[in-house]
């Protein structure tokens, strides 16, 4: 008892340590030139593709301790870095430098009959908390996010990734210290302990909003005890609908891509909405390629009767985020239905649908109240790259704040500037 009591007051001098350090990092960083972070991102690129062996040699542990205590496929595959994906690292990091400077951006000016001028200006946060748990990647792409938008970043990584993890935040201390900012701008919480977690949660005041990237308990557990403000992401809950009016071979790539890119991303669609007057012809066209493809099918009884290898859908199979090669198929009556399924079932992350009717499709994009809707196109663009970004520091599923991929510009809130001359108010 006295050993825990005092692992859980280390832990606690270590986290509030931490939290010291990102305050002063953050004020340097908030008034950081353009330049200097760029030069910062610019120099960690660099570090990375020079550790690449290390940072290949640390996921290699990582991986071993998680193929010892019996990780899944999928989640062994979020784990796994090679050399293309630690090149992929690299390249996001630079991608973000090259975006605009989010920070001290005018949204909007206008002046009023008195003669003052006001102006929306965009500012950082100060400092975000990033609690992570198998994405490697996810120390860069948040550090990179943060730097760039001019907040300090505490890094949480879980203990699946830990080793990794640190191997890529050497990396960003030495862009940091390279560009003459603090290197305390990108912290790595230095130990596994989940008392840390607890601990950042609490750290209102310290830390500005909280973003936890992982499963259903990590995301309950901050949603339930955070003093912070979050922005968090449910379950990727992603449908894919084929509409009546379908291309077939559209359909067919578009939703073995959906499904079969990566099993393992949030953007992963994980339900199949077929519409009834294009199931006879679509259906199992669309079947053999994800079947071809290692993919499990558990269908509804109409589904089963157009394809036998379908294994019967429980209820619980349309509310389930499988992350893995395993689908869901439903036929449904129409765009109605399956708007009305969607609602029902989905967790408001990425829906799309495959139609050549784009009444059809207006009507989806219109009513699905989701984080992101897409027409004729896979459900894995459910990410910040992609959209433009640079990365992402998450998706969110909320709708305050920000919503959606959350990038650089997404990491900032407003100040009114007014600028008078002598004015007072009668």
């Amino acid at each position: 008892m006295t050993a825990r009591l005092a692992d859980r007051d280390e832990v606690a001098e270590t986290m509030d340590r931490l939290g010291r350090c990102a305050r002063e990092a953050a004020r340097v960083l908030g008034l950081a030139s353009s330049d200097a972070k760029n030069r910062a991102l610019a120099a960690a690129a660099a570090a990375i593709r020079a550790s690449a062996s290390k940072i290949l040699e640390a996921n290699a542990r990582d991986l071993a301790e998680a193929k010892a205590g019996g990780a899944a496929s999928a989640f062994l595959d979020r784990l796994a870095l090679d050399a293309k994906r630690v090149e992929s690292i690299a390249r996001c990091v630079e991608d973000i430098a090259a975006l605009p400077d989010p920070v001290g951006a005018v949204d909007k000016a206008w002046t009023r009959p008195n003669g003052l001028r006001f102006a929306r200006v965009r500012v950082p946060l100060g400092v975000i908390g990033i609690i992570f748990e198998s994405r490697p990647n996810v120390t860069a792409d948040a550090g990179a996010l943060c730097l760039k938008s001019g907040n300090a970043a505490i890094l949480r990584a879980g203990s699946e990734s830990f080793q990794s993890a640190t191997a890529i935040a050497v990396s960003l201390a030495e862009g940091l210290k390279a560009a003459g900012l603090p290197e305390a701008a990108v912290q790595l919480v230095p130990t596994k302990d989940r008392a840390a977690v607890g601990r950042m949660l609490a750290m209102a005041g310290v830390i500005d909003v909280i973003v936890p990237r992982g499963g259903k308990s990590l995301i309950a557990r901050v949603q339930a005890e955070s003093r912070v403000p979050v922005i968090a992401h449910l379950d990727g809950l992603c449908h894919t609908y084929v509409d009546g009016a379908a291309d077939l071979a559209m359909a067919r790539a578009v939703v073995l891509n959906a499904k079969m890119r990566r099993t393992g991303v949030c953007g992963a669609t994980e339900t199949l909405l077929v519409d009834r007057r294009c199931a006879p012809t679509h259906m199992k066209p669309i079947l053999d390629d994800l079947i071809d493809s290692g993919c499990e099918i558990r269908g509804c009884a109409e589904t089963r009767a157009l394809d036998p290898r379908a294994k019967p859908a429980a209820e619980a199979d349309w509310s389930t985020e499988y992350l893995d090669a395993i689908l869901s198929v439903r036929v449904v009556d129409g765009v109605e239905a399956a708007i009305d399924h969607i609602a029902r079932y989905g967790s408001q992350h990425t829906d799309a649908i495959v139609t050549a009717d784009p009444a059809a499709a207006e009507r989806f994009l219109a009513r699905v109240d989701s984080a992101i809707v897409l027409w004729n196109a896979s459900t894995q663009y459910a990410d910040g790259g992609e959209f433009g970004f640079g990365a992402e520091i998450g998706i969110s599923t909320g709708k305050l704040h920000a919503r959606g991929p959350v990038g650089a510009e997404h990491l900032t809130s407003w100040k009114y500037v007014v600028r008078g001359a002598g004015q007072v108010r009668p």
